[in-house]
């Protein structure tokens, strides 16, 4: 199943994208909580009410499906309770390309690196990434899967930490990378307002699958710049949930961006960072596309 958050008169609302369009979810199932968040805190009884809803709508002939070019998509999870995770250098052939792009040795790192991007980042599909050239001209892209966490866990093993995840979707890890130099950490790199594109959507665990496997490509004005498969990742799924809920509680909501394959601007020669009026598109199969567009600010 694949769930939205989307606008309504200025007002945000839960829905399910399907064939046929996306079923208002608030209306269909107003029993049902009315945000992200709050339906995936509600757990497996609220999954299967919603699945309800859409198999009676389906059926019915009297059900208004909305189009989706004729609705505003924001940010599935809009308004986190806390930061977005990441994980940085987590596909080889990326970490090769940062290392040659900064003069340095490859090395691979024997655990996940992790950092965050503040909820001020999160932007949706069709919003517009800002350049404000007076903080950054170096400004990137990184398509990235990220994972949606559906219950409260924290010490779970490997092997447990799948049954920890609720969905994913994609996450464009928008850099600023002369910050991200300059500052001698990525936070600060990546932590700009509307540096975090998501969308377009969650889509369930169940319907996803496995999620080793997928291709993920991004364009940039039609350019294919990154074209690469979740199977490389260094670290998957499993080990990224572990990892980081060591010590560390996860709760309903968080999400977790896995890391970024190579064909960043970063490791092109020559560098070609992001301009005003850019068009990226990041396209994750069995997900959807997340589009946005570069608007210089300053």
């Amino acid at each position: 199943m694949k769930l939205v958050t989307f606008v309504v008169n200025g007002k945000e609302r839960l829905g399910i994208w399907s064939e046929r369009g996306i079923l208002d979810l608030n209306a269909a199932a107003p029993s049902l909580p009315a945000d992200m968040v709050s339906f995936i805190a509600a757990g497996p009884d609220a999954l299967k009410a919603a699945r309800a809803a859409l198999d009676a709508a389906t059926k019915s002939p009297q059900t208004k499906w909305l189009s989706v070019d004729a609705v505003k998509l924001a940010a599935p999870i809009p308004h986190p309770r806390k930061n977005v995770f990441c994980v940085g250098r987590n596909y080889k052939l990326h970490i090769i390309e940062g290392a040659r792009a900064r003069g340095r040795e490859p090395s691979f790192p024997p655990v996940p690196e992790f950092f965050s991007k503040p909820p001020t980042a999160i932007i949706g599909h069709d919003d517009e990434v800002h350049l404000d050239t007076r903080h950054t001209k170096q400004l990137d892209y990184e398509i990235e899967l990220a994972i949606v966490i559906g219950k409260r866990c924290r010490d779970l093993s490997v092997a447990d930490a799948p049954g920890a995840v609720f969905g994913y979707t994609i996450v464009n890890d928008v850099s600023a990378r002369e910050l991200q130099a300059a500052h001698g950490q990525w936070f600060k790199g990546k932590g700009l307002d509307t540096s975090c594109p998501m969308g377009p959507c969650i889509v369930t665990a169940d319907e996803f699958g496995n999620p080793s496997g997928h291709r993920l490509v991004l364009t940039v004005n039609g350019e294919t710049r990154q074209d690469s498969n979740t199977s490389d990742l260094l670290f998957g799924v499993p080990e990224i949930v572990s990892s980081l809920c060591g010590g560390l509680t996860l709760e309903p909501g968080d999400v977790i961006a896995t890391g970024t394959p190579s064909g960043v601007a970063l490791g092109m020669t020559p560098q070609k960072w992001l301009q005003d009026g850019d068009v990226i598109v990041a396209d994750i199969e069995g997900i959807g596309k997340l589009r946005n567009r570069v608007r210089k600010t300053f």
